[in-house]
């Protein structure tokens, strides 16, 4: 919940403070908020992506967006202290008796794993499947964070098209009042404003983002994998928990050596 928080904090701290700013020094919102900027950046960006990806990539921007602020957590610890808990019952009372324990495992890739090993799958086959469901996992969350790298440097360009079609507006129509020119010239750059700060806010930190959630997922099925490759050898709980402790960042082994 604290990095879903944060990240919705982020947000909220770059529009306060960009848009603050702005506020402060006079702008106005009717100045800011142009709806022929606000069309050529925003429609822009999106028909560009369009076409490099495909429409059938493109439907998938807003759920990802609310998948990179409000992603799913994974507990490593938990997840540590279930594979030791099935190791331990696998030790005593033998591998096919843990099945009906498989509910402490939150997460999909675990059970899977699990399950292939009930069902009699060796280990070299076992790491095959699974090295290959993670290889497909990454050529997916990686053509997704491409979609919003791209929009991140198409906005900017898109924000120069809308600044430079303004500025030939004006000066088609300029008149005697030079303050009215000025006045136009000003307005033309706020496509400018909208290019930039949309790639800068908006889609490069979200594909920022999903790097860090599919990070966050290859971690958790590379520590799944190692747990049931461990208890499929017939390691002892207390090696289990050591393999798997040493695959955390150094800070929560600390942590855990404390406690």
């Amino acid at each position: 919940m604290i990095k879903k928080m944060g990240t919705v904090g982020g947000l909220l701290l770059g529009l306060l403070s960009i848009f603050g700013a702005f506020f402060s020094e006079g702008g106005s919102f009717k100045a800011l908020f142009l709806p022929p900027a606000l069309l050529i950046v925003f429609g822009g960006t999106f028909s560009a992506t369009i076409i490099g990806v495909g429409f059938d990539s493109f439907r998938n921007v807003f759920s990802l967006i609310k998948l990179a602020y409000f992603p799913k957590e994974y507990d490593e610890r938990k997840l540590i202290d279930a594979f030791v808990y099935l190791s331990t019952k696998a030790r005593k009372e033998g591998i096919l008796q843990v099945e009906r324990d498989l509910y402490r495992l939150d997460y999909v890739f675990p059970k899977k794993l699990m399950r292939y090993v009930l069902e009699g799958t060796d280990p070299e086959s076992l790491r095959s499947l699974a090295e290959l469901e993670m290889k497909s996992l990454q050529e997916r969350h990686f053509s997704n964070i491409n979609i919003f790298t791209k929009m991140g440097g198409y906005a900017p360009t898109m924000g120069i098209i809308g600044t430079v079609m303004g500025l030939i507006m004006t000066l088609a129509n300029a008149g005697s009042n030079p303050d009215l020119l000025i006045h136009s010239i000003a307005t033309a750059f706020i496509a400018t404003l909208w290019g930039i700060f949309s790639a800068n806010i908006f889609w490069l930190p979200i594909a920022d983002r999903l790097k860090k959630c599919h990070s966050e997922e290859k971690n958790m099925m590379e520590t799944s994998l190692e747990a049931v490759l461990t208890l499929q050898g017939g390691e002892i709980p207390s090696i289990v928990k050591a393999r798997l402790q040493s695959m955390l960042p150094q800070k929560d082994q600390l942590e855990v050596i404390a406690i």
